[in-house]
């Protein structure tokens, strides 16, 4: 799959992802609207029953105490002077200037009570009766509201009454978060009923105590008595938790959201990961199938010229010539099964099919016998390689095996990156717990992203010609690995066309 496929893909997903975030987190936004619009809904629902209740309750209070006085009121008016008798009332009667029954002489106090009783009873709903019950009423509230305007609004209002009607009725709505309610009288600009009691304010008349500003600038206001021009007051109500509430029902659906949504980018993640990463191994494989072929080619081809040369009878007949092909064959053999030993080695590295024959080495003598070997190639570019060995106490415990093979592979690695005249130098010193060796070089150096891969299995830093620097790219895989058997620590320091320094730890114990 190429790089163009790649990307098409990623962001095919990255839109259906961003696509599905969107639409649920609409779909959240409208949930939580909807619901803020029901809660505003129920709340005022609620205010407007509760004023109702004490629009009722109020009314029945005043009949009850009124009535009597309602009566008599109207016995005083329209007694003649020259008769004590009481004045009848009768409810077909015409009204007087100020709305009210004309009273006609002669009927009882009993009697007109059992008479109004006995209307607001009546069954009938014929127009005629309908009339009389809706002049009844309206002469009797008029003389109500007569009454009951002359007393301020605090004494229109019992605390106990107010205060269960709001929690019954914001119950019945199915509203059971925390709320503080406040009663304003227009007539003082200032609350006169706070949380089921009465205020008393000293502030000015239109300041408003701070404790008291969360009601007063509540979006939940409602007239009380509304039928009295102008409203006497508002009642207020303010609900600290009104956010949450309203989101409580929605919380299992906003984390379900996050968490599903985080599953899916944590897959849409490790999907492009993986994709990459196997993008990456394929290459990697098939430069190290390139490199191998490389690599078996060569010996291949100068074996199977030592062995027509060997047949030959012009060669045959020299003892001396066969044996330099002979030699020339056994040495490419042997070069072939040492390419394949590292293949072999990697595979049983992977498989954790290893172990360390663990013994006292030192650290010296493996760096002098490895530079010794590879002096020879060195010398051949007019290089040089040289020991710094600083460390007083060179011994550890390891296999002497594996850190040879360590030791030599970064001293191989550092003759092939450095193209002109080799300077390698290894360096030796004691740290707390080891000895720290480090094999440096002024080769051709390494980027950050070269540097991030390096101890990747076959990868190999390019040097522009696939071919030019020989190898499977399995050198520093086996170095890492074996460096982390050991319980050691293995750094690179490497800036690009300035060289590279390898920084090896070996504890003095396993």
């Amino acid at each position: 799959m190429n790089k163009k496929a790649i990307w098409a893909i990623i962001g095919l997903m990255s839109a259906a992802v961003i696509g599905v975030v969107a639409l649920q987190m609409g779909l959240i936004r409208t949930a939580a609207k909807v619901n803020e619009e029901r809660f505003e809904k129920n709340v005022f629902s609620a205010l407007n029953a509760v004023v109702r209740r004490l629009e009722a309750e109020e009314n029945r209070e005043v009949f009850n105490h009124s009535i009597n006085g309602f009566m008599t009121a109207y016995y005083q008016e329209h007694q003649r002077p020259d008769d004590e008798s009481p004045a009848e009332f009768t409810l077909d009667a015409p009204n007087d200037e100020n709305g009210r029954p004309v009273l006609s002489p002669k009927m009882s106090h009993s009697s007109l009570l059992d008479e109004l009783m006995a209307e607001f009873a009546n069954p009938c709903t014929c127009s005629q009766c309908m009339a009389r019950k809706d002049n009844t009423y309206r002469s009797l509230m008029v003389y109500f509201q007569q009454n009951t305007r002359e007393f301020p609004l605090e004494q229109r209002i019992k605390l106990q009454h107010i205060n269960g009607a709001l929690k019954q009725e914001l119950a019945n709505r199915g509203i059971d978060t925390e709320f503080n309610y406040g009663v304003f009288s227009r007539e003082k600009k200032s609350f006169i009923i706070v949380d089921g009691h009465y205020v008393v304010e000293d502030a000015q008349p239109t300041d408003i105590l701070p404790g008291y500003r969360n009601i007063y600038n509540s979006r939940y206001k409602v007239d009380l008595f509304p039928e009295d021009m102008p409203s006497p007051g508002l009642l207020m109500i303010h609900f600290p938790a009104r956010t949450s509430y309203v989101w409580r029902s929605l919380w299992a659906n906003f984390l379900g959201s996050v968490f599903f949504t985080a599953i899916i980018l944590f897959s849409f993640t490790y999907t492009i990961h993986v994709i990459f990463r196997q993008k990456k191994l394929s290459e990697m494989k098939t430069d190290f199938i390139n490199n191998m072929t490389h690599e078996f080619k060569t010996p291949i081809a100068t074996i199977s010229l030592a062995a027509d040369s060997i047949t030959s009878p012009i060669i045959s007949g020299s003892s001396e010539k066969v044996q330099r092909f002979a030699n020339i064959i056994k040495q490419e053999n042997k070069r072939m099964n040492s390419q394949v030993e590292k293949v072999l080695q990697m595979a049983q590295l992977d498989k954790r099919e290893f172990s360390l024959k663990l013994s006292e080495v030192n650290l010296h003598d493996v760096v002098i016998a490895a530079l010794e070997n590879i002096n020879l190639q060195v010398e051949k570019k007019d290089g040089i390689a040289t020991a710094d060995l600083q460390a007083t106490n060179p011994i550890v415990e390891g296999d002497a095996t594996h850190i040879s093979n360590i030791i030599n592979n970064l001293l191989d690695n550092a003759n092939k990156y450095s193209p002109d005249k080799p300077a390698i130098t290894v360096h030796t010193r004691n740290i707390p717990n080891g000895v720290e060796v480090t094999v440096s070089d002024q080769g051709i150096g390494m980027n950050k992203e070269q540097r991030k891969h390096i101890f990747d299995k076959f990868y190999r830093v390019h040097t522009g010609n696939l071919h030019d620097v020989k190898g499977f790219g399995l050198g520093l895989s086996y170095v890492k690995a074996m460096i982390t058997a050991h319980k050691g620590q293995i750094d690179v320091k490497s800036e690009l066309g300035k060289g590279s320094s390898f920084i090896l730890f070996f504890p003095f114990k396993q």
